[in-house]
């Protein structure tokens, strides 16, 4: 079977790579399909680069043209690619409208073309918005708070007009904040790990208090391959692990993990409109089989090694 990644070159797009190679052994090729913007890096691969089976194209999923010649001859799309940074969209959304939107509609117009069999939509548990109590399940609504989110929600909802309009197999996938080896720095956890490395001031939003669920990107990964095996066409799946907490924990637990003291953590002025609490309801994809490993001290020190040992990673 061959695949079609798109963000492949990114954060969970090389580490679903990686996957794939590791751990499903009839593969006969996979494709990385990446613009290569400042958050993909050609080292996330670089294991595989001798590996005949893969394939890698410098390309922009707003290319649709490109997008139906590259993807021809692939079973299915895993598709990755998107901007994702809250900040960035508040500052200037025109690019995730661009990316996400756009983006997303070519990848689905390019799949119904080329016959795809499967395409996984790989989005966030952003677009249900903050919850005060509980937990979203995939029957939630759909109530973005950012710019990035919102661009999210509209991708959902393409794709699931392509199924229900051109019988497209696209299912969703809506995962909780990724951890893991190879994430950008601007994002929570390596921000935290690498202000203790350079001995600056942890920078926290408000009082820390804001709540998200945790995955580490290899559950997030084996998630996304358990919804291709079993799941079914025009679903929405949520992959979380149930494991919340504030930011204010999160930062207090890494410090230890790392020997520091928490006078590190500074308060820095709140994100505009910052969702408070993201929670998900996951047994739906549990009932396909799917149990993520639970051991968030373990996988945050495998992390803060990776942080350690790569400190200049994103240099050229």
């Amino acid at each position: 079977m061959r695949y079609f990644v798109t963000g492949g070159a990114g954060f969970i797009g090389s580490n679903f790579v990686e996957y794939l190679f590791e751990n499903v052994p009839k593969i006969t090729g996979v494709t990385i399909f990446d613009k290569f913007t400042y958050a993909a890096n050609s080292k996330n691969y670089e294991k595989f680069l001798t590996d005949p089976r893969l394939k890698v194209i410098k390309g922009d999923v707003c290319d649709l043209s490109l997008l139906e010649n590259s993807m021809s001859n692939h079973d299915f799309v895993i598709h990755f690619a998107a901007e994702s940074h809250v900040d960035r969209s508040i500052d200037d959304a025109a690019v995730f409208i661009q990316t996400n939107v756009l983006g997303t509609f070519n990848v689905l117009e390019a799949s119904r073309k080329t016959n795809i069999k499967t395409v996984i939509h790989v989005s966030t548990d952003e677009v249900y918005g903050s919850l005060a109590e509980g937990s979203a399940d995939e029957t939630y609504p759909l109530l973005p708070n950012s710019p990035y989110a919102a661009s999210k929600a509209a991708s959902d909802l393409l794709a699931r007009s392509y199924f229900v309009t051109h019988g497209l197999d696209v299912r969703t996938t809506r995962c909780c904040n990724n951890y893991g080896k190879f994430q950008y720095p601007e994002k929570v956890i390596p921000v935290i790990i690498n202000s203790i490395q350079t001995g600056k001031k942890i920078p926290i939003y408000g009082d820390g208090s804001n709540v998200r669920e945790w995955i580490h990107v290899e559950n997030h990964c084996k998630g996304i391959l358990e919804v291709l095996k079993h799941g079914n066409p025009g679903e929405i799946y949520n992959i979380g692990t149930g494991i919340r907490m504030s930011n204010l924990y999160l930062a207090t637990l890494i410090l230890q993990l790392m020997g520091e003291s928490i006078d590190k953590i500074s308060s820095v002025v709140d994100r505009q409109g910052h969702d408070f609490r993201y929670a998900l309801n996951s047994e739906k994809i549990q009932n396909l089989g799917f149990t993520p490993s639970m051991d968030l001290n373990g996988q945050l020190k495998s992390v803060i090694d990776w942080y350690k040992q790569n400190v200049n990673y994103w240099e050229n």
